[in-house]
């Protein structure tokens, strides 16, 4: 059901190399790109009218206005199982605990006397939040979205989800329910590459966003790559993927329970096993076949995201290795299967999340750990980040100095500006003493 890669034996290859070797799905968002063009172009030209016309062409739905009526975020939020809005409430809580310990103060340093610089951290002041709608519903996301952006201190927030033919063309009424309990009551019915050219170019309805983000498909994230520079975006987000470094301490039940966790998300979904251990990789091979049979969306998700060219048993000589091999993958979700494992997760360089032991699956992190679940896919995780508060500030360094502490530095300051054959900037700081600067 899932191939294996064995590396044992010789000296592993470095960087770019070892890489190579390693599973990974194909997402060619280069290709998306030329396709999703048009479809944003018309957005910004028609608006409204295009993003209708598109609910019908992609969702199946005629709809006849693109925002979701307050009415129906109240009506979603009444009518939603008491069981899943407590667990939603739950997750809500655990997250707003995590994300509000990652707000930036201002700090000033004195850097000389009478001169000082202050990084003050200001929210972005539009965000759109985008919540896949497609094989499954995602209230999950739109927590782990809109937490940490509110928790930044975002003013202005929108959410786009795409119209659903069962639910009268509204978005999945879990999701519009996420959004009454958050308090987000500016919802539309939009999917695909034409939710972000909505938030990037504004519309009649939804006014222009600075950030779009949130997961979704191929054609979510070419759109991200077209308006990067216009907008700011947290990832093109692939396939979601799962790594376990595991040694023979680690339960097969539970290795294969958590590979399969993520299979289930996409047949482009990737499960990777690492491990220095025959033994397991066996047990787990074995292990996955009565537990695929057991469970739901078989054919269409889990086996072709198992027997896929992403998802591989990859066989190691020891730990050591295993970590190199992980830091080249740089998975989305990295579990911790080993002895010592907190001191192992301690040396992982590469990773959007790190799971650490047997009882902190993937799946925890995916709803209820606090922690983020937006995170870097496609080996992104070597560079780049999951969402967090620090998503939605920017950095703004204020300068202030007097004209002592300008005199102290002015002849270094024209100095470099003539190394750099800009006497302009040199001489907008010998106008302020009369064309002689101190110091020369």
């Amino acid at each position: 059901m899932i191939s294996r890669i064995d590396l044992r034996g010789d000296a592993l290859p470095e960087g770019p190399a070892l890489r190579a070797l390693l599973p990974r799905a194909d997402f060619d968002v280069a290709a998306a790109l030329e396709k999703v063009r048009p479809i944003c172009e018309d957005v910004h030209h028609r608006g409204d009218a295009a993003l209708i016309e598109y609910a019908e062409k992609f969702d199946g739905v005629r709809l006849d206005q693109v925002r979701v009526p307050a009415a129906a975020l109240k009506e979603a939020l009444a009518g939603l199982d008491p069981v899943v809005r407590e667990a939603l409430e739950e997750s809500i809580r655990r997250a707003r605990l995590v994300h509000s310990a990652q707000r930036r103060a201002p700090h000033t340093v004195q850097v000389v006397p009478g001169g000082k610089v202050t990084e003050k951290w200001v929210p972005v002041e539009r965000v759109g939040l985008y919540a896949p709608g497609g094989r499954s519903v995602y209230p999950s996301s739109v927590i782990m979205n809109a937490v940490p952006a509110q928790e930044a201190g975002v003013g202005s927030m929108a959410l786009a989800s795409p119209p659903q033919a069962d639910f009268g063309g509204l978005p999945h009424p879990t999701i519009l329910a996420a959004c009454a309990l958050l308090g987000i009551d500016e919802v539309y019915a939009v999917g695909g590459a034409q939710a972000v050219a909505m938030f990037a170019y504004g519309t009649e309805t939804c006014a222009p966003a600075n950030m779009v983000t949130g997961p979704g498909n191929i054609w979510v994230a070419a759109a991200k790559r077209y308006f990067t520079g216009r907008i700011g975006i947290d990832t093109e987000a692939g396939p979601t993927e799962i790594a376990v470094l595991a040694d023979d301490t680690a339960d097969p039940a539970h290795v294969a329970s958590d590979l399969i966790s993520q299979a289930e998300h996409d047949p482009l979904a990737a499960a990777v096993l690492v491990t220095d251990s025959e033994a397991l990789a066996d047990a787990v091979a074995k292990e996955l076949v009565p537990q695929v049979a057991a469970t739901k969306h078989v054919e269409d998700r889990i086996v072709p995201a198992l027997q896929g060219r992403q998802s591989a048993i990859v066989l190691v000589d020891g730990v050591e290795e295993g970590l190199r091999v992980v830091d080249a993958y740089g998975a989305e979700h990295l579990e911790i299967q080993t002895v010592d494992a907190p001191s192992v997760a301690e040396r992982v360089k590469n990773a959007g999340a790190i799971f650490v032991g047997p009882w902190s699956p993937v799946s925890l992190g995916d709803y209820c750990a606090g922690s983020n679940h937006v995170l870097p896919t496609g080996g992104c995780a070597c560079h780049s980040s999951g969402l967090s508060v620090q998503s939605f500030l920017r950095g703004i360094h204020i300068v202030d100095y007097t004209r002592e502490a300008l005199a102290d530095v002015a002849h270094h300051v024209v100095t470099l500006a003539e190394a750099e054959d800009l006497p302009a900037h040199g001489a907008a700081v010998k106008a302020r003493f009369g064309w002689k600067v101190p110091g020369q």
